[in-house]
């Protein structure tokens, strides 16, 4: 039975959410694709594809609210979204807050390593570098393990570029320092999605066969 995915942060760069993009479309009789984009240009791209689109912002209500009733209730969210300092807590909030208005029951959020009860596991020079952006992805897995939401939450060690490795490991529950390329992550939320629910998790994700120079 084919389900949808909506994606929101796919860009055109060869970032994870348009990793997952790629993979799903490789998929047509399993996965109906949607995703919320920002540029025409691109989501005509998309369109040709097989991608069904809606041109805007995660912080436009309007726009978040019509590509959610676009994808239905039998749909999975997969949210990669960065963000500027002070947005990404709020364009999560709303999308998890549409979700549960149009009845849709399940999302895959990646955040990051140092999120919540990670925290402690960073290094003062990271918590300089990244604190803020660790602090609003975890406003948001709050909001999300506190919604109606079936979930997942994702947090990859430091994301580089590179081939699928197919050796990623997730941790539930213990301390992991590493990195991951964002093809491999990208497989790893497909994995995760092809089950029929999710498990209300949040797992550390990273590849051991990388050097963890990254953090």
């Amino acid at each position: 039975m084919m389900r949808t995915i909506l994606l929101f942060g796919v860009s055109p760069k060869l970032g994870t959410g348009f990793q997952v993009l790629q993979l799903s479309v490789q998929q047509p009789d399993q996965w109906r694709c949607v995703a919320l984009v920002r540029n025409a240009e691109f989501a005509q791209q998309l369109n040709q594809q097989g991608v069904e689109t809606v041109v805007g912002d995660a912080m436009d209500a309007a726009k978040v609210k019509e590509v959610c009733e676009l994808a239905g209730t039998d749909t999975v969210i997969v949210s990669t979204l960065g963000g500027s300092a002070g947005a990404h807590y709020e364009a999560q909030r709303l999308i998890i807050d549409t979700a549960e208005q149009c009845g849709i029951g399940q999302m895959l959020l990646v955040t990051s390593l140092g999120c919540g009860d990670s925290w402690g596991t960073m290094s003062e020079r990271a918590k300089q570098a990244f604190g803020h952006s660790l602090r609003e992805k975890s406003l948001a897995e709050v909001w999300l393990q506190t919604s109606t939401l079936n979930y997942a939450i994702l947090r990859p060690g430091g994301l580089i570029n590179g081939d699928m490795t197919g050796k990623a490991e997730c941790f539930y529950q213990q301390e992991v320092h590493g990195c991951i390329h964002r093809a491999e992550l990208a497989n790893v939320i497909m994995q995760k999605i092809q089950a029929e629910k999710l498990e209300n998790r949040i797992l550390a994700v990273v590849d051991p066969s990388l050097s963890s120079g990254v953090q």
